[in-house]
């Protein structure tokens, strides 16, 4: 069902079946540091039983958000309410470095304040109802990038929350994964809030959209399916430049009378007082103009030359009855040849990319002097403890501090942002960071592990289009078949059916 959309104050009878507020953000404001605020006077709230998406560029403060409502952090400004009795439970992007060495049982604890006896049973209901198989005993770090996925959402339903929310869920799912996913939230009775760049994925359970804006700071809250609403923003700012447009032409008039009329005597120069009043109200009435999402510009990624074969793969391993099984093949990865590796959740793709980098696969080899250009799913590749800047600076031999700037700046990484640490960057802002990277670098060859994830999708296109103008090779895992479809690949491997 979709509605006739408009800011949320003129539909709020559409919810009323939703039951009562379940969270009220009022006034809300909040920073991390004072000169850079993420929310000012934020104001919105969400009925039991909602389904709402949160929408808006990357660093806008989507996650910030989900930090205010579990009390992770603490508004600077107004007041978050919450139902008395409610609980909440998050499904965060991505399981954090400190969780990887706990096993499924000690990491599904750590949930709830208090030992739980019945824990096993607990688990094993979660994790079936995700579609993933986790021997208690199993390290995190064990588990694929997919399955990963899935004890995420596991662990965020294990303590039945009345409020759940999810951070990027179909990062790293299959198809099969995002279909299971689809109909869960289909059917769940209880109040759900997700942030996703999936527009496809949003638009099949979306009851309304809240939209921050990353200039203004503000949070609208808006009423219908994703697709509606993104179109009722677009239209709500062609209004808005109209609207100023004349604005600004009256203002433009009046500037030119009151240039006459002041060298004027008397009364008329009584007039053109007048009329610089009226021009300084218009001015102050013009509508602050929301900007549609930034989206990145054309980039090219140049390629190091090499005159030798890039990779060879002679044998492969991969999980079967979750066994390691390996398979013999032969394939050879040269300059301009991309192969796209597919395979479910859990056969072994990323492992098969780590071991192929790290130089720890026999039979995957890449060639002595390959420049590899590695955009690792869970950004494990960057040091979290530098800064933009000095993560841009390690590719270039001599330092260049205006490419630098610049070339963040394309990734919308400007201004103070460049001396950021890589740990305050939102995960979007973190996967930018990695194309950033390969302009400066320069790769003979791309190993790209689920390039989308996290990535807002107005930007997919552009990034499809740098991929397939690579002069160098390819290797390439995703699950997103809207982007793979985008790029011209020579070859696929698939792992399932090895």
């Amino acid at each position: 069902m979709s509605y006739n959309l408009a800011p949320v104050h003129f539909f709020l009878s559409l919810l009323m079946d939703h039951g009562d507020v379940i969270l009220r953000f009022q006034d809300v404001s909040f920073h991390y540091d004072s000169r850079k605020p993420i929310l000012a006077e934020a104001s919105f709230s969400v009925r039991e039983h909602a389904k709402l998406t949160i929408m808006g560029q990357n660093g806008a403060g989507k996650s910030t958000i989900f930090k205010l409502i579990t009390g992770m952090l603490k508004p600077k400004e107004g007041e978050i309410h919450t139902k008395r009795g409610t609980t909440i439970g998050i499904a965060k992007q991505v399981i954090p470095h400190a969780d990887l060495d706990k096993t499924v049982e000690e990491f599904f604890a750590s949930g709830f304040k208090e030992k739980k006896f019945d824990l096993p049973r607990r688990i094993a209901r979660v994790t079936d109802a995700v579609h993933v198989r986790a021997p208690l005993e199993k390290k995190l770090r064990a588990f694929s990038g997919g399955e990963k996925a899935r004890l995420l959402l596991a662990f965020a339903l294990i303590t039945e929350p009345d409020l759940l929310l999810l951070d990027e869920p179909t990062n790293n799912l299959d198809a099969q994964g995002i279909d299971h996913l689809t109909q869960f939230l289909i059917d769940y009775d209880k109040t759900c809030i997700v942030i996703s760049h999936d527009a496809d994925f949003l638009n099949c359970f979306t009851h309304g959209v809240l939209h921050l804006d990353i200039r203004t700071h503000k949070v609208q809250q808006f009423v219908g399916d994703y697709y509606d609403v993104v179109e009722a923003i677009r239209q709500q700012i062609e209004n808005e430049q109209r609207q100023n447009a004349r604005m600004e032409k009256d203002i433009l008039d009046r500037k030119e009378k009151i240039n006459f009329f002041s060298h004027k005597g008397g009364k008329m120069r009584k007039l053109a007082s007048k009329m610089r009043k009226a021009a300084e109200a218009d001015e102050e009435n013009k509508v602050e103009v929301r900007r549609e999402e930034k989206t990145i510009p054309p980039f090219t990624i140049a390629a190091t030359e090499f005159p030798k074969p890039l990779v060879t793969i002679s044998s492969v391993t991969v999980m079967q009855n979750h066994e390691p099984k390996k398979k013999k093949i032969g394939l050879t990865v040269r300059r301009r040849h991309r192969l796209l590796i597919t395979g479910p959740n859990g056969i072994g793709k990323s492992s098969l990319l780590e071991a192929m980098v790290a130089g720890k696969e026999k039979g995957a080899v890449i060639t002595h002097g390959v420049k590899v250009g590695y955009y690792h799913q869970d950004f494990s590749g960057l040091a979290m403890d530098k800064t933009v800047y000095q993560i841009l600076a390690e590719e270039m031999e001599i330092e260049n501090n205006q490419a630098i700037y610049s070339t963040a700046s394309r990734f919308l990484l400007p201004g103070d942002t460049v001396h950021t640490k890589v740990e305050a960057l939102s995960e979007g802002q973190k996967g930018l960071l990695c194309f950033a990277r390969f302009l400066l670098q320069k790769p003979t060859l791309l190993i790209l592990d689920e390039p989308t994830n996290h990535i807002n999708f107005r930007h997919i296109p552009v990034i499809a289009e740098a991929i397939n103008q690579y002069k160098g090779g390819l290797i390439l895992v995703s699950h997103d078949k809207e982007f793979v479809s985008q790029i011209e690949m020579n070859e696929e491997l698939d792992l399932g059916a090895l």
